[in-house]
């Protein structure tokens, strides 16, 4: 692992490489590598670690009992998933957690992060407010899926996620991080409905778009 590409992730933020190799060996870490469509963490499981995403990148997912899936969610490398569960022991999973590609995960001990630090780290404090900073940027990202998904028509679904796009991006040319399925499972539609709405939409003249690379008009 880069010790550089670590101490410039928002968890390791603020630490030296010193600092951060000194708190990999405090947590308890480990690394392992999971091929494309490996579950990484399984609903109805509970879970000690939170992952850190060293390569790659997974998807939050949630399955119903019909085959169903929705997708809240996807993380990218340097970002955290499972640190709710993990900071929650015995907690059930409601989510799973999907590799989207070969992906490299790394491991991290919640209850080592929380609890009073035998060593006395100076730098321990740091991860946990970074850590709630995290979690606290994840609920807003909950809160804008929601906003998504509100509208009835799959139009309004659309516009309000590239909309959100356009302006996180500060340009109305952007690529968004999901591939067709994907969105579609993200915003709770169907994709093939989903899809004739993105080809009226640029028959419209409202944007234009290939794969995942858009550019509203």
């Amino acid at each position: 692992m880069n010790d550089s590409f670590l101490i410039n992730t928002a968890l390791f933020r603020g630490t030296s490489v010193e600092e951060a190799r000194e708190m990999l060996r405090c947590l308890g870490s480990y690394e392992k590598e999971y091929e494309k469509g490996a579950v990484i963490f399984r609903a109805g499981e509970s879970v000690d670690s939170m992952g850190m995403v060293l390569s790659g990148s997974v998807t939050i997912e949630i399955d119903s009992l019909w085959g169903d899936k929705t997708i809240l969610g996807r993380v990218e490398a340097g970002q955290l998933f499972g640190e709710t569960y993990a900071c929650i022991p015995g907690e059930p999973l409601m989510v799973s957690v999907a590799a989207c590609e070969k992906s490299r995960i790394l491991f991290l001990n919640a209850d080592r992060l929380l609890a009073t630090c035998s060593n006395s780290c100076a730098y321990h404090n740091k991860l946990v407010r970074n850590l709630l900073q995290i979690s606290a940027q994840k609920n807003l990202a909950l809160s804008r899926r929601s906003l998504h998904t509100s509208p009835k028509s799959i139009r309004g679904r659309l516009l309000s996620y590239l909309s959100e796009q356009a302006r996180l991006n500060g340009s109305y040319q952007f690529t968004i991080p999901f591939s067709r399925q994907q969105l579609a499972d993200y915003l709770g539609v169907d994709r093939s409905a989903m899809s004739n709405e993105l080809s009226k939409m640029r028959r419209e003249g409202l944007l234009r778009f290939e794969k995942n690379r858009f550019l509203l008009r």
